[in-house]
């Protein structure tokens, strides 16, 4: 369970990194926690967070189901579309973050490069943590 906490607060923390980064790009992918430092907007943003794991773990997998030969003929690259589908997707409903740009391209790539940096900032912190500890 400590585990689980762990990683829903890494990937917040990614999520507001990434949100950083995507504001000095000039792009459209911003979290409320940045603009107003409140507790309850950070707790919006984990609400955010646990929505797009949810999201990604169920319609996702469905996604990367049905686009699998698309997948293997880009060697897996269209997953990162998939990828960057969803975080629009959770993005829409506006719990702790969203996409501000109006037009449908601008907004996936805001979508495109905001799940990139996601991933990449979730990796990178995902070292740090403790591994599974087996119990005898």
């Amino acid at each position: 369970m400590r585990k689980l906490l762990l990683r829903w607060i890494v990937l917040a923390v990614s999520v507001a990194a990434a949100s950083a980064v995507c504001h000095a790009l000039n792009l459209g992918f911003e979290v409320t926690v940045v603009r107003t430092h409140a507790v309850k907007d950070f707790v919006l943003l984990l609400i955010g967070v646990a929505i797009l794991s949810f999201l990604n773990a169920t319609v996702g997998r469905l996604l990367k189901l049905l686009t699998l030969p698309l997948s293997c003929i880009t060697l897996g690259l269209f997953s990162l579309v998939v990828n960057a589908i969803v975080l629009e997707a959770a993005a829409y409903l506006d719990l702790g973050f969203s996409i501000n740009n109006q037009g449908g391209f601008k907004a996936f790539i805001a979508a495109f490069v905001a799940s990139l940096l996601i991933s990449f900032i979730n990796g990178v912190l995902g070292v740090f943590l403790p591994d599974d500890e087996k119990e005898s």
